[in-house]
């Protein structure tokens, strides 16, 4: 039984505390743990909760079977996304309010974080992971980076992390094909660091950010502070970049058809417009 006690409690996230050790939950388990306005917002709160000093490790992951399933596509049109003058969702507008700012809270964190990623990590979900400092996954687990299945580009860091992860040869190969990595080979290329049975997984997680949370803190933080002048040196340029390039996809006609498909579970039809 896990020692961790709710610490907060939002409407889509818990933040829950075993002493230095913190836990920040996903928690919409019925739609996969899917990124909605909501959880941006809650997400961001548990983040910020998580600076405080005596939290010395952090552990992100998602109530049930995923991680995160990625953006709430359900939600597109009914969730308080503006519009272009096209009357399609400003997609740029979305990342840098609701997305960015998660990614920017993990890699500003002076401590570890630590993605517990057990099933489906997919589009922005797959970015949030890739963000943290270590991503151990349960034997069951799929990264996928889905965001040209419904003709988008990478968001979300995407771009950096996983080129940063795995080298250019397979962060192309992943990306213009949008294919599902399984926990296997994301542990033989690189992409996360450990995958342990999906038996008892969230226990092994649990314990190893414990662990963590029980290292030596300050050189920790500089370790984080060496790899982000190394890695992330570039990230907010890459953040603005991928947004602005996100608006303009979100104003195709192929995102727009690919969105109906995904909706009516049909395959997309591209028309290069």
């Amino acid at each position: 039984m896990s020692s961790f006690e709710p610490a907060e409690s939002l409407e889509t996230v818990t933040l829950l505390r075993d002493g230095p050790a913190a836990v920040v939950e996903m928690r919409r388990p019925e739609v996969l743990n899917a990124w909605n306005a909501q959880m941006g917002k809650d997400l961001l709160a548990a983040l910020r909760a998580c600076e405080a000093e005596d939290v010395r490790a952090v552990l992100v992951t998602g109530e049930g079977r995923a991680f995160s399933s990625g953006a709430d596509l359900g939600s597109v049109g009914t969730d308080d996304i503006p519009l272009r003058a096209s009357g399609r969702p400003d997609l740029e507008h979305v990342l840098q309010s609701r997305y960015h700012p998660i990614m920017r809270a993990v890699r500003r964190l002076d401590k570890p974080v630590l993605a517990g990623v057990d099933g489906t990590a997919a589009g922005i979900g797959m970015s949030f992971a890739l963000a943290c400092d270590l991503v151990t996954a349960s034997d069951r687990a799929k990264l996928n980076h889905a965001f040209t299945k419904i003709g988008l580009g990478p968001d979300g860091g995407a771009s950096l992390f996983l080129l940063a992860r795995v080298g250019w040869t397979r962060a192309a190969e992943i990306m213009f094909e949008g294919r599902v990595v399984p926990a296997e080979e994301a542990l033989a290329i690189g992409l996360i660091n450990r995958v342990r049975p999906t038996e008892g997984f969230r226990e092994t997680v649990e314990a190893q950010v414990r662990e963590l949370a029980a290292g030596p803190t300050k050189a920790y933080a500089a370790i984080k502070r060496t790899l982000n002048a190394q890695v992330a040196r570039q990230l907010e340029e890459l953040l603005e970049l991928e947004g602005r390039e996100q608006g303009r996809l979100g104003d195709t006609e192929d995102f727009a058809g690919a969105v109906m498909a995904f909706m009516s579970k049909q395959p997309p039809t591209y028309v290069g417009r």
